[in-house]
């Protein structure tokens, strides 16, 4: 995991050098990095979490996003805040970095401060498992609200009961229940 930060770092370093990049998309590429080294140290303190999730956030709606999974999702908590100070190319007081647990899955997240040419897509989707009846009817109605249902929930031949959310923050969750 060091060496492909430590690769990546040393990529956009190089690239940021060598292109006609302006002083402050440079600072938004260093402080990218730096932010990426903090992750990295988080993770390696733990060798059970090397894979984690992470939500890019272009709207600084990872603070809002982050709380509204925490309060639905059972055994869950905010582990760390990392925030934009005053002088940094994020918003400050916005979250640099932030590491949660969603039923005890690792989750991270960030608000970004430059606008990409992407976002969250729902080919890329979090699967859940559903332990019952109640609690899949639950999820879906909360991750539902303010957003996008591409399948209710029904029984589609390959389980008891599945549904297809992209919640309110454009986030894809699949539902499901054996």
């Amino acid at each position: 995991m060091k060496r492909i930060v430590l690769m990546l770092t040393t990529a956009i370093i190089t690239f940021s050098c060598s292109s006609n990049k302006t002083n402050e998309e440079v600072t938004v590429l260093k402080t990218e990095i730096d932010s990426l080294k903090t992750v990295n140290k988080k993770l390696s303190q733990n060798p059970k979490e090397q894979i984690a999730t992470f939500l890019t956030f272009q709207d600084n709606n990872a603070e809002n996003a982050m709380n509204f999974y925490v309060d639905i999702f059972d055994n869950s908590k905010i582990e760390d805040v990392i925030r934009w100070t005053k002088d940094a190319p994020g918003e400050e007081g916005k979250i640099m970095t932030a590491k949660f647990y969603l039923n005890g899955s690792l989750f991270m997240c960030s608000d970004s401060p430059p606008i990409h040419k992407w976002d969250f897509s729902p080919a890329v989707s979090n699967f859940v498992e559903c332990k019952s009846e109640a609690e899949i009817e639950r999820l879906f109605s909360r991750l539902s609200e303010n957003g996008n249902i591409t399948m209710p929930l029904n029984n589609y031949g390959f389980s008891k009961k599945f549904g297809w959310v992209i919640d309110q923050y454009n986030i894809s969750w699949q539902l499901n229940l054996n």
